[in-house]
């Protein structure tokens, strides 16, 4: 995993899109095509063929359907999550607020993005999430968390209560305010320190709680019930 997409010259973020339509597979690859420091690695028709491509293919990021034959893009997302490699789920759907959305996100998704999103926004969350952030805005993250997590807890047990021991005081702090959807910066403020001190705090949260990136850790704190859906 090298990408940055960051037009130094280094290796472009390589991505692969997942889609049942062909007409949305072509448009989605010609407006990345376009953009500077990004790749389109391959193409798949379903989430059984996105499983695959990722083994062979080993891309940065992968555009996920939601709704795919053979294999959804939930499922398909778990797989690729479970196996454990690099690559970055970036969802796709038609609502911002669809029924799914919260399950892929559980299952490992680093964000979601609309179908109708303009090229530039399209480029952009393909950047953001494949540097290993969530592509989850601030008020985003609060608004579908907050709807969703409702329907994860009915359908999970929460996290254990041991895992959320293994988190300081201050680290639990910043766990519920990433919850809240606030952003680092956000975070420092709230707290009076440093953004470089909230960057370790989520670092090592994610560490010690096993999750991938601040979208699964706003799940988890929900899930937990440090935060309950408002």
């Amino acid at each position: 995993m090298t990408g940055t997409g960051d037009g130094t010259g280094t290796d472009p973020i390589r991505v692969l899109i997942a889609d049942d339509q062909m007409m949305v597979r072509e448009g989605f690859s010609v407006l990345l095509g376009a953009m500077p420091g990004i790749e389109v690695a391959g193409e798949a028709v379903n989430g059984r063929e996105a499983v695959a491509k990722v083994a062979g293919l080993r891309p940065d990021v992968v555009l996920m359907d939601i709704r795919m034959p053979e294999l959804n893009g939930i499922e398909a997302t778990r797989e690729i999550v479970a196996a454990d490699t690099d690559t970055r789920v970036l969802v796709l759907t038609t609502f911002d607020l669809d029924e799914y959305v919260y399950e892929a996100l559980r299952a490992g998704a680093s964000g979601f993005l609309l179908k109708d999103a303009s090229a530039r926004q399209l480029a952009d969350g393909v950047r953001v999430v494949a540097s290993g952030e969530a592509l989850l805005a601030p008020t985003v993250t609060k608004r579908l968390i907050s709807e969703f997590a409702k329907l994860g807890a009915a359908a999970s047990k929460a996290p254990a209560v041991t895992q959320l021991g293994d988190l300081t005081e201050r680290e639990t702090e910043v766990l519920v305010l990433i919850a809240q959807g606030r952003s680092n910066a956000e975070i420092a403020e709230h707290l009076v320190v440093a953004e470089s001190t909230i960057k370790t705090h989520v670092s090592r949260i994610l560490v010690k709680l096993g999750l991938r990136d601040r979208t699964q850790a706003a799940v988890f704190a929900y899930e937990a019930r440090l935060v309950t859906p408002s």
